[in-house]
């Protein structure tokens, strides 16, 4: 069932090792959702930044980051590094641009959080320590984080 939801992107997937695939950005959902045409054919894949969270898009600063992030990537060619499958069935994933961490890139300039898991600072704590101490991007306002907004006000569909 997953190799064939994969379209042809993941070669490698059937034998557990998920092996990086490149593709073209066709579209981007918010500040941490997109979706990558693969080079070898098939529909788009919508992929899931792995490591952020960035705020919802009805949420404050979510349009902006959207924005942002289309503004990098939007019809250029990516390389994919799957990661895993988060409890929703999506595929969560670093995304390159040129060699460039495009969650860290959103993280560092201030346009989304490093995801935190229990405890655990996540990834990018770093560059989120960094972009809230310059006040860039959404640091510039009173951040909430989605899953507490979504807490108070419901999700945005």
């Amino acid at each position: 069932m997953v190799v064939a939801c994969l379209g042809g992107a993941g070669a490698g997937w059937a034998s557990g090792q998920p092996q990086p695939w490149g593709g073209r950005v066709t579209h981007v959902t918010d500040g941490d959702t997109l979706w990558v045409q693969p080079t070898r054919g098939g529909r788009p894949r919508q992929i899931r930044l792995d490591g952020i969270d960035a705020p919802e898009i009805c949420q404050a600063y979510g349009a902006a980051a959207r924005d942002r992030l289309t503004q990098q990537v939007m019809g250029r060619p990516v390389r994919v590094v799957p990661r895993r499958h988060d409890d929703y069935g999506r595929l969560l994933a670093r995304v390159d641009l040129q060699g460039q961490d495009m969650g860290r890139w959103m993280v560092l300039n201030g346009h989304a959080w490093s995801h935190r898991y229990r405890r655990l600072p996540g990834l990018y704590a770093k560059q989120e320590a960094r972009a809230r101490g310059r006040h860039l991007g959404l640091w510039r306002l009173p951040a909430e984080r989605p899953r507490q907004f979504r807490q108070r006000h419901g999700p945005c569909h």
